[in-house]
């Protein structure tokens, strides 16, 4: 019997920065509510003035689809920041820098990776 996947997120904004938790899976069988709701939390006027901080602390599970969505959210992102504002992914698993590695996007992943849970 397979455990029932599922994946929450919940959004905080203190000062300047906003973060973004996800908990659980990551995956093709999780994204679909994500992907509907990126809107309550990826709004350009929520974002742009803000630093935004992507929790992966609580991920348990990523897979090539949860990869490519999270990849798409940065990649937005980047594109309606200020400049002196930045993405942050706080504490990545470790398969999603596997994923990087194998779709060559190492160096573009790591630029917004930190791995000792500070901000």
């Amino acid at each position: 019997m397979q455990a029932t996947q599922s994946l929450h997120w919940e959004s905080d904004q203190h000062d300047d920065k906003i973060t973004l938790r996800l908990k659980g899976e990551l995956s093709r069988n999780t994204l679909l509510p994500l992907w509907q709701q990126r809107a309550s939390f990826l709004l350009a006027r929520k974002t742009e003035t803000l630093d935004v901080h992507w929790d992966l602390s609580q991920v348990n599970r990523i897979d090539s689809a949860g990869f490519a969505l999270l990849c798409d959210f940065l990649r937005h992102n980047q594109t309606l920041l200020t400049n002196e504002r930045k993405q942050l992914l706080q504490n990545p698993p470790s398969q999603l820098l596997t994923l990087a590695d194998l779709f060559g996007l190492s160096d573009w992943i790591a630029q917004f990776s930190k791995t000792d849970g500070n901000s």
